[in-house]
């Protein structure tokens, strides 16, 4: 996992991209219920995680996805 800030606050990295499913959903979860308030969440996975949004709003949270030319994805999360 690696740490940057932007104007709201830290951006924590996590590249998901290596690990089979259900891997980049659980590594997500475990990630998010120890995200500080005010920090983003950004996961790059190799494709756009479907069955995530709906477990991020349960807990409060909410996903953005951008799809890259080479088909995966970056998803920022943030507390709702």
């Amino acid at each position: 996992m690696d740490e940057s800030t932007n104007s709201t606050g830290a951006v924590i990295d996590l590249d998901l991209r290596s690990f089979e499913p259900p891997q980049p959903l659980l590594k997500t979860l475990e990630a998010v219920a120890t995200l500080p308030a005010g920090a983003t969440l950004r996961i790059h996975t190799r494709w756009r995680p479907a069955l995530l949004y709906a477990e991020l709003e349960k807990r409060g949270f909410i996903g953005t996805s951008k799809e890259q030319t080479d088909g995966s994805c970056i998803t920022e999360i943030r507390r709702a």
